[in-house]
């Protein structure tokens, strides 16, 4: 079994961080590969949140995820089926962080937590799928804390 653990702060509240990330239609800002909402969430669910089915395509590889669950702090989500890797199921925690100079929960920042474990093809090697899941993880979180500090550079909040 294969896991990777991210941790990356980022200057927004929770449930804008949580918004971002179930906004599939989206997700390609942050992720090297094309992402289509094929199906919505479940009945009063949160927009995004359980139910909801997207196809990822990187290059060749096309597969789908749904997602098992959602919340603002929580979004789990699995690989259907098990190609182009098996036993997969990806776990985000987002917990707000405040400083002691912020007061307001609107205002804090987030710890986002993200861990995936998968099987790989045996094929493949585990070092090497872990090293380029592990990196294109690590540049997508990186890239969406920087959505929220160009988000805030652009509305004159922060400096």
């Amino acid at each position: 079994m294969i896991t990777i653990e991210v941790t990356q702060k980022i200057e927004a509240p929770v449930a804008q961080v949580s918004q971002v990330l179930l906004d599939h239609a989206q997700l390609d800002r942050f992720f090297n590969a094309k992402i289509i909402l094929i199906k919505a969430q479940n009945n009063g669910e949160l927009i995004g949140g359980k139910g909801a089915v997207r196809q990822i395509s990187i290059g060749k590889i096309v597969f789908e995820e749904e997602i098992i669950s959602a919340s603002n702090e929580h979004i789990c989500y699995r690989i259907i089926g098990n190609w182009p890797v098996s036993d997969h199921q990806g776990d985000i925690h987002l917990t707000s962080q405040l400083t002691p100079q912020v007061t307001s929960l609107d205002s804090s920042t987030t710890q986002l937590d993200y861990i995936i474990k998968f099987n790989g093809p045996k094929w493949l090697p585990s070092i090497l799928l872990k090293f380029f899941v592990g990196r294109d993880i690590n540049n997508a979180m990186k890239k969406l804390a920087l959505h929220f500090v160009a988000r805030s550079d652009s509305t004159g909040t922060c400096a």
